[in-house]
């Protein structure tokens, strides 16, 4: 039952209140029972809502035409953690600002009430004494952006908008209603139910305002029409209406369209029968598209089926392309009988070693594109509107939560959750962990554990990787317990993972013995008595880091100030090499101890094991024949890309690279960890932005090309070749970012400026014509990677940790 009241006519005025801001958005509307179902959020600014009833929420209908006054629906409160979350902000808990509502929308129209055009939706918010409004706003995605119409009666309906930031509800009368939209070999079939008896089809294109018109054959009030892909209708949309005595009247459909939704044309075209969010029919000319009929829950995904009529003659994949950072996941596509397919929409795509990963977290858009060299930018995945009600679609893969969802109406969408629950990842639970649960758990007693982390829980990887390997081996009492960001990796052996910013995570923060990183630890650590903190770092410096950057590079968001807490708290900072000591203690402003000792994960490319080589090109699905050519370029400060990642530019001519050498080599492509975007993947070249170690990359490569990555310095110890794809030496070197040594000099391998000049010297390598160069380079940067790296570090980490 709807609990719609009108405000009495006898009510006093009500006491002023201050003024305040408040906030109210529509999360979802859905249809049940006849009533439109309501849910969202609505808040006032610096008010809690943590418990049921301390935030007040009533809805008010305002006429459009302000011909009479408001009617008020009231709320129940609805829990929703996510308020809490979305509000980033550290004072109140909102987790009780949700509400559900639920209107009847007969009492719109009773015969009491004049008929107004419409009526705006706006949210009363009151805690305690202070009372505001605000209008209710749409979310950003699914129901809440548009929300479904409904019928009333056999010729009447409610049309729910978000219009102008807010909620518009429209009683709408259906003059002419289509009940049976089918198609046919040449065009739709309509019957419906018109307020006339007489009058013709017509469609009207939109932009141009022309007309194509159809004979109706009536029967009473009943119609049957007539829709055709012939004679030709130009491009673009066509409104269907029918001439009736009383006007045209917009076909409105009660029930979405059968058979095929996009008839053939010539020219590559189809006709479109489109069913609006607001049930309005449309026709429509152009290229045809993916469109979705079949959603249904599947092992590990989503088995999806529909009609994609004149599609590329070349295989298609499903593209899930991540909105944030660009990169993509692909699967193939399985053609059916005609113009049909199916997919399976893996939530656990395979990543580049084979591996099924999770999708991490955040937005993916779903496009078909055809499979082969050269960049498609696919066909966006539409709805048809009988699976609209399926929507939203909740997946599970391991700690991973999905949705399938839909934006616009009707275009297909992923939303990867965060492990973390909205309870445990909003900004107040996160302060409510750094100053309380960690502080407290600093009390406790030091366990016999080591804590690793790697690029912030990135997965299982570099020197923490070997160090971990290296204590598995020497059976010590030792918990071991690695931090995963988003559910992506499963370290092996007796491993547990630990979700990073969960409360565990900050447990183990403060009560491990070893804290063992590869990048920055967090700002509020504070090492206690006992306590081994030990920064491996992740390269050897060529570009200047920390405090020896460019100052525009590092004081805007106090970086600095932050390194310069986090420091005090180390009790080892790891030196890979002589050179690097003081260019690693003067960039980090490091007072304490020192371990020059080279890098554990390098013991692994001292003394390869050629079953693990065989197994990394196995994973990679490198034939044996093939040469490996490893491109890893790093990231250009002033290239802001997609997210918070950095642009890659290859600058690699893939197709002359592919012609020279796609007979008998395989290029794989290793863009640094800040950057972002899609990149090629087929035969010839290979995207392994996301294998997890690029370690094993280096144990297959039988050439490296990079830029100024210091992953040079970790595949000098293979002894291989390497090329130097130096387009913007200038640029990087004495305005960007600056170098700690003569690179020009001293690079063990030729300074190339063109992709021509790559391709050539790959195709006819000459090693011999810097033999002395990289042998100096080898004996400068890396004369302490003999293969014992990881066991100088254990020992030293275990005899701090002995003393403490």
């Amino acid at each position: 039952m709807s609990h719609l009241v009108r405000r009495p006519t006898t009510a006093r005025p009500a006491r002023p209140t201050e003024p305040a801001a408040a906030a109210a958005a529509l999360r979802r509307a859905v249809w049940e029972g006849g009533e439109l179902v309501l849910t969202g959020e609505g808040l006032l600014l610096d008010a809690p809502g943590e418990r049921p009833g301390q935030t007040r929420i009533v809805l008010e209908l305002h006429p459009t035409d302000r011909s009479r006054r408001p009617l008020r629906l009231r709320t129940v409160p609805h829990y929703l953690p996510e308020a809490t979350d979305d509000s980033a902000q550290t004072r109140h808990s909102l987790d009780w600002t949700g509400f559900t509502a639920r209107l009847d929308p007969v009492l719109l129209h009773a015969p009491a009430l004049r008929p107004v055009p419409g009526w705006r939706v706006e949210a009363v918010v009151g805690s305690g004494p202070r009372r505001a409004r605000a209008p209710l706003a749409g979310h950003w995605c699914g129901s809440g952006e548009y929300p479904p119409a409904g019928w009333t009666g056999p010729a009447l309906q409610l049309v729910p908008t978000v219009e102008d930031g807010a909620l518009n509800l429209t009683v709408r009368p259906a003059r002419a209603r289509v009940d049976s939209c089918r198609s046919r070999p040449d065009g739709f079939e309509l019957r419906g139910t018109a307020t006339g008896t007489s009058g013709a089809l017509v469609l009207r294109h939109r932009d141009t305002g022309a007309v194509v018109q159809s004979l109706v054959h009536w029967q009473g009030h009943e119609f049957t029409a007539f829709a055709g892909t012939l004679p030709r209708l130009a491009e673009g949309h066509w409104e269907p209406s029918l001439t009736l005595p009383d006007g045209d009247a917009p076909l409105v459909l009660r029930h979405p369209p059968t058979g095929s939704c996009q008839l053939p044309m010539p020219a590559g075209q189809v006709l479109y029968a489109k069913q609006l969010a607001d049930d309005r029919l449309q026709f429509c000319v152009q290229p045809g598209e993916p469109l979705i009929d079949r959603i249904t829950p599947a092992d590990g995904g989503f088995d999806l089926a529909g009609e994609f009529p004149g599609r590329p003659d070349a295989p298609l994949e499903l593209v899930l392309r991540h909105c944030g950072d660009g990169r993509e996941r692909r699967t193939a596509v399985h053609p059916a009988d005609g113009d049909r397919f199916t997919v399976r929409l893996p939530l656990t795509p395979d990543g580049p070693d084979g591996v099924p990963r999770p999708l991490g977290k955040g937005i993916w858009e779903a496009l078909l594109s055809p499979v082969g060299p050269g960049r498609h930018p696919g066909h966006p995945l539409r709805l048809h509107p009988a699976v609209l009600p399926l929507l939203p679609a909740p997946g599970r893969a391991g700690d991973k939560s999905f949705l399938l969802q839909r934006r616009w109406h009707d275009t297909l969408i992923v939303d990867s959750l965060p492990v973390l629950a909205a309870l445990e990842r909003s900004a107040l639970s996160q302060h409510r962990l750094r100053t309380g649960s960690y502080p407290a758990a600093r009390r406790r007693p030091l366990r016999d554990a080591v804590l690793y982390d790697v690029f912030g829980g990135r997965g299982y990887a570099c020197n923490p990787r070997a160090v971990h390997a290296e204590l598995a081996r020497r059976k010590l009492p030792l918990e071991h317990l690695w931090v995963i960001d988003d559910g992506q990796e499963q370290p092996p052996g007796p491993v547990r993972t630990v979700r990073q910013w969960s409360p565990e995570w900050y447990e183990a923060l403060a009560t491990c013995r070893y804290l063992v990183g590869n990048t920055h630890f967090p700002d509020f650590l504070h090492r206690r008595d006992g306590q081994v903190v030990v920064q491996l770092w992740h390269g050897t410096p060529l570009k200047r880091i920390g405090h020896r950057m460019p100052e525009n590079r590092t004081t805007a968001d106090g970086y600095l100030e932050r390194l310069d807490r986090e420091v005090r708290q180390w009790s080892l900072l790891l030196s890979p090499s002589p050179f690097a000591t003081p260019e690693l203690v003067a960039s980090f402003g490091h007072r304490g101890e020192v371990l020059e000792g080279g890098y554990p994960r390098n013991d692994r490319l001292v003394r390869p094991d050629p079953d693990e080589v065989a197994a990394v090109r196995r994973r990679l699905r490198v034939p044996p024949d093939r040469r490996v050519v490893l491109y890893a370029p790093t990231w250009r400060d002033d290239r802001r890309g997609p997210g918070d990642r950095f642009e890659v530019d290859l600058q690699l001519d893939l197709a002359a690279a592919r012609a020279a050498l796609g007979h008998d080599h395989v290029l794989l492509l290793r863009p640094h960890v800040h950057c972002g975007g899609a990149l090629p993947n087929d035969d010839f070249v290979r995207d392994v932005a996301d294998y997890p170690d690029v370690q094993d990359l280096l144990l297959i490569a039988d050439v490296l090309v990079t830029d100024y990555s210091s992953v040079m310095f970790d595949f000098a110890v293979t002894g291989r070749p390497m090329l130097f794809f130096t387009y913007d030496l200038e640029h990087y070197r004495d305005r960007l970012r600056g170098f700690t040594f003569d690179f020009e000099a001293q690079a063990p391998g030729p300074l190339l400026t063109g992709s021509d000049q790559v391709v050539a010297a790959l195709r006819d390598l000459d090693p011999a014509r810097y033999r002395e160069s990289y042998r100096a380079f080898r004996e400068r940067f890396c004369p302490l990677d003999d293969g014992a790296a990881a066991v100088r570090l254990v020992d030293r980490m275990l005899a701090l940790g002995a003393a403490g």
